[in-house]
């Protein structure tokens, strides 16, 4: 169950305490127990953790221009393998591969796509299809769609969920804040609570007062759609994801003001009344959650030294769950082998 250290493959010795234990954090420790080393959690439940009530969408598309997100082609195929990896190793299913189909709200974003769809740099991320073909009775797409078929979610709340009960068993988790107060340097790391490493690693989110952070609020609604059957995920507007069991994830909201304000009704009706609009039929509220996400000013992750055994992991934003793998490999490189932060995620770019 799980990645266990391999001593005979890499030194075991012990990576230290993580404080968070959102995506960021789950990933890193899990990516870190992948490597032979040992870890303990530090977390404490805020509310307002994105993590908690995350969607957990992949899309490795901008769907506002038809470009690819940020080192899609790099980014992309690591996740797949982290999380399918990771399903295999505890017997769960969180990964859900799952097309994304793009409902064109008008004839210049259908022209749009048509253009991106010939363009090397894209077409990867693009299937090319008959637009006047969309098999889901009774969704109206008088202009067309697209199909993104490398297009995928995660549950993360069972992904969070499963990791934190394994760490306990182990005794590696703890339900304790980190405050800077708790932290100790020692000859070879720090002490926190007890517990001693060669890196403290902070995976605080939203919480953290990192510079270049910014805390950006989404929101999501939990629907019941009588007699609406995808084995896509739908987008217009908003996304219409399908969880199963008749129930939909619908969302999701961004707003930069009044973040930690929790579920509003004026998030709520937006949401309601986009998907109401994509899908045509009634649509039954069961659920709405707010989160903070933990964004970067440039819309890059955040990683790099605080400290001289301090390090941030950070700024994930709406696409931590496509960036997290491959920026936990990253920063345990540059942890434990010395290898440089590449100059786009480094923190200093804000100091």
């Amino acid at each position: 169950m799980g990645h266990q250290p391999d001593p005979t493959k890499f030194p075991y010795e012990q990576t230290g305490p993580f404080s968070g234990h959102g995506l960021a954090g789950a990933v890193l420790a899990e990516t870190a127990r992948s490597r032979g080393l040992s870890v303990h959690v530090f977390d404490a439940k805020k509310p307002g953790n994105a993590s908690t009530v995350a969607a957990g969408m992949v899309n490795p598309l901008v769907l506002r221009r038809f470009v690819p997100s940020w080192r899609a082609e790099e980014m992309l195929p690591q996740a797949s393998a982290f999380y399918k990896a990771w399903d295999k190793g505890y017997g769960t299913r969180t990964w859900h591969p799952m097309p994304l189909v793009k409902v064109f709200p008008s004839s210049s974003e259908a022209a749009l796509w048509a253009r991106a769809v010939d363009k090397p740099e894209s077409a990867p991320f693009m299937a090319k299809t008959d637009p006047a073909e969309l098999a889901i009775p009774g969704i109206p797409a008088p202009h067309g769609h697209g199909t993104v078929p490398s297009a995928a979610w995660l549950d993360v709340q069972q992904f969070l969920s499963v990791q934190r009960e394994y760490l306990m068993a182990e005794g590696a988790f703890n339900d304790r804040e980190v405050r800077p107060a708790d932290v100790e340097e020692t000859e070879a790391g720090v002490r926190v609570h007890g517990r001693e490493g060669r890196w403290l690693v902070h995976c605080s989110g939203p919480f953290s007062s990192a510079p270049g952070l910014v805390p950006v609020k989404g929101e999501t609604l939990t629907v019941r759609i009588p007699g609406l059957e995808l084995s896509n995920i739908l987008h217009r507007g908003v996304f219409v994801l399908p969880l199963g069991d008749g129930l939909f994830r619908v969302g999701s909201t961004f707003k930069w003001t009044e973040v930690w304000q929790g579920p509003t009704e004026e998030a709520r009706n937006w949401l309601l009344t986009r998907a109401q609009e994509l899908v045509q039929r009634p649509v039954e509220v069961v659920g709405q959650d707010a989160g903070v996400r933990p964004t970067s000013r440039d819309r890059r992750p955040l990683l790099g030294l605080t400290g001289a055994h301090e390090a941030l992991f950070n700024g994930l934003g709406a696409r931590g769950v496509l960036l997290a793998p491959w920026c936990a490999g990253h920063l345990l490189d540059h942890l434990f082998g010395g290898s440089p932060l590449d100059p786009e995620v480094d923190l200093k770019r804000f100091a």
